[in-house]
């Protein structure tokens, strides 16, 4: 009998096999957005801010971004007190290598052009102006600082399979704000967490890498400082991202960035973009402090 139940299976695996078609799934597909990535990580023991904004063109779920160049990009910074600008400055920025989408201080004007680190201690608000194809964007954004790394330690734990790394990562939270961390695991890894359950404590947590590494491979992992609506888009980012991608890359469904398309907001007629909400960009706009650990895998 049980010849015969092993003979029925197979036919109907064969019968299965061979009925398989092949279908074309159409990927929706839109007009290409302009991409904005400008997470500029601040050491604040260098003496300049290293300003540094990458332009793409966004592309379909296969494919990579697509480089792309400006008319223009600037970086204009004002100083507050007591709600008035009392000082505003400008870091004009240049496409150093044609073609590369890269913008960085331009060497070649008039004035240096470097944004000195010795003004994040004062209220200064940042704005990155992008002119692109005969359209004009906006982000603005503050310095968010950070706290150091306590240490950096290798366990020997694992969460699912016997493939994984796991590295524990202890830090103190500052008790004097509500704070926010973004996390820099090397290879296009990232996680955001909050000091709402351990504000003011030093705080333990294990993070797992599924893979083994060599043996004296470095990796080095940062922290930054993060405000709440950078901390939600990256949240939403992380969650879209997979390990091979960027997490400026095309995501499966669009999560908006803090860069406004504001061409036709004249302030007068115009306020805002309600009436042509699929007009934006994607991409954001942040100046976070960023403290580093390096770990040597055994």
């Amino acid at each position: 009998m049980k010849k015969y139940i092993y003979i029925y299976l197979l036919a109907v695996l064969v019968l299965n096999v061979a009925c398989e078609d092949v279908i074309d799934v159409e990927i929706p597909t839109e007009e290409p957005r302009l991409v904005v990535d400008a997470l500029i990580r601040v050491d604040i023991d260098e003496p300049f801010i290293p300003v540094e904004v990458k332009l793409s063109l966004s592309s379909d779920f296969f494919n990579d971004n697509t480089p792309t160049s400006a008319e223009s990009v600037m970086i204009q910074y004002d100083e507050y007190e007591d709600g008035v600008i009392i000082n505003t400055l400008f870091s004009n920025l240049a496409e150093l290598q044609p073609g590369s989408g890269i913008y960085k201080p331009d060497p070649d004007f008039s004035s240096d052009q470097r944004i000195p680190t010795s003004i994040l201690d004062r209220n200064f608000v940042f704005n990155l102006l992008i002119r692109h194809e005969g359209r004009l964007y906006l982000a603005t954004t503050e310095y968010v600082p950070a706290v150091p790394i306590d240490s950096v330690i290798q366990g020997e734990g694992i969460l699912f399979n016997d493939d994984e790394t796991e590295i524990t990562v202890t830090y103190t939270d500052d008790p004097e704000r509500d704070s926010f961390y973004l996390f820099d695991f090397g290879f296009n890894e990232f996680l955001v967490t909050e000091d709402k359950f351990y504000k003011g404590q030093q705080f333990s947590f294990s993070y797992f890498y599924d893979q083994i590494f060599e043996p004296n491979t470095e990796i080095e992992i940062g922290l930054m400082g993060a405000d709440q609506t950078f901390f939600n888009y990256m949240d939403l980012l992380i969650e879209q991202t997979t390990n091979d991608a960027g997490v400026f890359a095309s995501p499966v469904a669009t999560v908006r960035g803090n860069v406004l398309d504001i061409t036709d907001i004249d302030n007068i007629d115009v306020t805002n973009n309600v009436g042509q909400s699929n007009v934006f960009p994607l991409g954001y706009f942040a100046i976070v402090q960023e403290y580093k650990s390096s770990i040597t895998i055994e």
